[in-house]
């Protein structure tokens, strides 16, 4: 299993909106397979910042499964426009222990 991080920096204003979008493009990465859990966060210092957490079962499933369909570009298109720069976005493996 891996963990995608992405950070998203939202043009200031406008991140009702762009909850309210992410509320419609959420089923998109549920319902991927190889989507495990999906959770968002936001900012309590930079209220402008969102933090997306999604569990894989692996990268492959991310890059492959949704990437590379006709689901990331419709998230693409409805996340997009409130984006103030491009997301950062990072794998993560836990820690063996």
């Amino acid at each position: 299993m891996v963990i995608e991080v992405a950070q998203f920096d939202i043009v200031p204003g406008q991140e009702e909106d762009f909850a309210a979008a992410f509320g419609q493009a959420r089923d998109l990465l549920t319902g991927t397979v190889g989507c495990r859990t999906v959770r968002m966060t936001r900012g309590i210092e930079s209220p402008s910042r969102f933090v997306l957490l999604v569990e894989w079962d692996s990268v492959e499933a991310h890059l492959e499964n949704f990437r590379g369909s006709q689901r990331f570009t419709t998230w693409r298109g409805l996340l997009g426009p409130y984006f103030a720069s491009a997301p950062q976005v990072e794998h993560f493996a836990d820690l063996a222990g």
